[in-house]
């Protein structure tokens, strides 16, 4: 499965359907560029919703021609991205490139950024946030700032690109704590757009477009609907040859898209 092809993988019971762009394979290793909104692993409070490994691990038990074409018969993820965050994602083809590359995440040897859309503007055009984060005790599957009993958490950030309200940032997670960007972010009063669990709502061309008009009995769709984070770079040292392998996922269209009115419609 060469860099370049694709994978195709469905869900009968929800008719559902994606493609997965193959950044990188090899004997150990094997890298997606991630669609939005499609699950790495099973969500508990919702086991029905289609899952990449369950249906990666569906397709290889099936004997499907994409696995049996490099008689795969093992295959996990060495990290996660959130349902919604599209962007480099790593796979291990074998146990022991599993704990190599988890190892690596677990002591923060992993080099990570980040492109993300904020509503508001920093202050500063880079900015560290250094705080503990731990969830939330009214809303299961949430974090928070927890100064008291939450994890170490330390995240850079960049800013890219400015618009009149939104800032384009690239973000750096030096830990690996469970909504960590989304987070310190929001704790600083930077608000993903899309992010509605944090309080950071859609964007939708009329709230840029002042001529903006609707078509006739059509509900205007937004430009970014999702959680505007996009996991862009990513490098460790391959478990095997002890080389650095740097990857990097285009940014996808609804990023490019929005950023295309953004300048056109609310520039500096």
């Amino acid at each position: 499965m060469p860099a370049g092809s694709v994978i195709r993988l469905s869900s009968p019971a929800t008719q559902e359907s994606w493609e997965l762009s193959v950044l990188f394979e090899d004997e150990q290793l094997l890298a997606f560029d991630k669609p939005a909104r499609l699950l790495v692993s099973p969500d508990l409070n919702d086991p029905q919703r289609p899952d990449l490994m369950r249906m990666l691990h569906d397709s290889i038990a099936q004997g499907a021609t994409w696995a049996k074409q490099r008689s795969l018969a093992y295959v996990a993820n060495a990290h996660r991205l959130d349902f919604e965050t599209s962007g480099v994602l790593f796979l291990a083809k074998t146990k022991p490139a599993l704990v190599a590359v988890t190892n690596q995440l677990g002591a923060n040897q992993v080099t990570r950024a980040y492109v993300t859309l904020t509503r508001g503007m920093p202050e500063q055009s880079e900015f560290t946030v250094d705080a503990p984060i731990g969830p939330q005790t009214r809303q299961p599957g949430l974090m928070r700032i927890d100064t008291q009993g939450g994890k170490k958490a330390l995240t850079e950030f960049k800013v890219l690109e400015q618009f009149r309200g939104f800032t384009l940032l690239q973000c750096r997670p030096l830990t690996d704590r469970t909504h960590q960007i989304r987070v310190h972010l929001r704790s600083v009063g930077l608000h993903i757009v899309g992010d509605e669990a944090y309080a950071g709502s859609p964007l939708f061309l009329s709230q840029l477009k002042s001529s903006y008009r609707a078509k006739f009995n059509e509900t205007e769709r937004p430009l970014m609907g999702r959680v505007a984070l996009h996991s862009e770079r990513i490098e460790i040292t391959h478990p095997t040859t002890g080389l650095p392998l740097f990857l990097t996922a285009e940014w996808p269209k609804d990023f490019r898209v929005t950023l295309k009115y953004l300048r056109m419609f609310s520039g500096l």
